[in-house]
């Protein structure tokens, strides 16, 4: 083991789990109304803590088992059987890679929360988020960074998908998935309020970006340049993201908005997720400008054209950027198109088939939609008893 990089990873995946806890939860618990902030923190918080016990249980050994196949790992190190501090995975503690992957599987499932706030039943969050972790996530995850079927050696030759931090695996996925329950779910009655906290937005979303240091950075698995240059064009991307959706705004709409801009932060950092290892800052800062105009967009064809409720844009800004990030890594030459494409193709029809399955068991199992006076009245108060603000006191 090296301790450089027992240590490095050991502050990335405290960085990974601050973006869920509490970034994510600050970032769309303020785009939501007053009524409901709660409710989506209580999600986050919920799905974390659950995606934790599933992934101890289950996830880590059908994503990086030794035991399985192509399709996934097996169950041979289910509750972490047989790993103990000295058992190592490449340079690191297997028990600190089990921990940075785990929040990983915290932060996919969450990122679903966006597209069904506000309206969603607290059980079916609770179960379908944990079945698809288990059966969509994670065997996503073995296919390319468990040495599956799409990774080097498999179906696409030595070179096989290239995705350094999870463009496919976890926004790819994570998009696709929302947009589906979207669907499923149908409009929010009231789809015209809007975000009850930009200033939560705001640092919320600053949260996110801090810890997508750890995120991509910590992808690497090694304290070294790698990480240092997987830091850094994060940072690039995300910057040049803001300031062209901001700029976009601006020439489509004559102002350009605080919410605006720091989704455009979020765009930037989901594009270059995927390529973050494999590109350098002039790259970095193409993928960001274009992630900036391009998600924006892709938000507009959702809500506007396909009339699509995806609340908080989860599959325009985390879908769309993964697989643009995923392409430029091919369009750079730093991938085959082969792969990149194939990978994309293989992994939306299995979310999809997934997902669709999942939503029809699940609701039949308990309730999908809350009742449309506790969607008036908000989650809050019908579904935990509780008020965000007390205007009284």
């Amino acid at each position: 083991m090296v301790g450089a990089d027992t240590a490095w990873i050991i502050v990335a995946t405290a960085l990974v789990l601050f973006m869920t806890l509490p970034g994510l939860a600050l970032f769309y618990g303020g785009l939501v109304r007053a009524r409901n902030v709660l409710s989506v923190f209580m999600q986050c918080y919920a799905i974390a803590c659950a995606m934790s016990i599933a992934w101890f249980a289950f996830g880590y050994s059908i994503a990086f088992g030794e035991g399985g196949s192509g399709l996934w790992g097996g169950l041979g190190k289910m509750f972490l059987l047989d790993i103990t501090p000295e058992t190592v995975s490449g340079t690191l503690p297997e028990i600190l890679f089990f921990a940075f992957q785990m929040t990983f599987a915290i932060i996919t499932p969450a990122l679903i929360v966006g597209a069904y706030v506000e309206r969603v039943g607290f059980g079916f969050v609770l179960l379908f988020s944990t079945l698809w972790m288990l059966l969509c996530y994670a065997p996503v995850v073995h296919w390319i960074w468990g040495g599956g079927f799409l990774a080097d050696g498999g179906i696409f030759g030595e070179v096989g998908t290239k995705d350094f931090a999870g463009g496919i695996v976890v926004h790819e996925t994570a998009g696709l998935a929302a947009l589906i329950v979207a669907i499923f779910l149908g409009p929010r009655r009231d789809r015209n309020k809007p975000p009850h906290s930009p200033g939560f937005v705001m640092i919320g979303a600053a949260m996110l970006w801090v810890g997508w240091f750890g995120f991509n950075g910590g992808s690497q698995l090694a304290a070294d340049g790698g990480a240092a240059m997987a830091m850094t064009v994060t940072h690039i991307s995300a910057a040049a993201a803001s300031l062209t959706w901001a700029l976009w705004e601006k020439i489509k709409y004559g102002t350009p908005s605080l919410v605006g801009m720091v989704t455009g932060t979020i765009a930037g950092l989901a594009s270059i997720t995927p390529a973050s290892g494999f590109v350098g800052p002039v790259e970095a800062l193409i993928i960001g400008s274009v992630a900036g105009i391009l998600c924006q967009e892709a938000v507009t064809l959702v809500r506007n054209v396909f009339k699509i409720d995806d609340t908080l844009d989860v599959f325009a800004v985390h879908g769309v950027g993964g697989i643009f990030g995923t392409i430029m890594i091919a369009a750079f030459g730093a991938g085959s198109w082969t792969a990149q494409i194939g990978a994309l193709v293989i992994v939306g029809a299995f979310t999809a088939v997934v997902t669709i399955v999942l939503v029809l068991v699940v609701r039949a199992i308990t309730p999908m939609r809350v009742d449309a006076e506790t969607e008036t009245n908000g989650l809050d108060l019908s579904v935990h008893g509780e008020r965000a603000y007390d205007i009284i006191s």
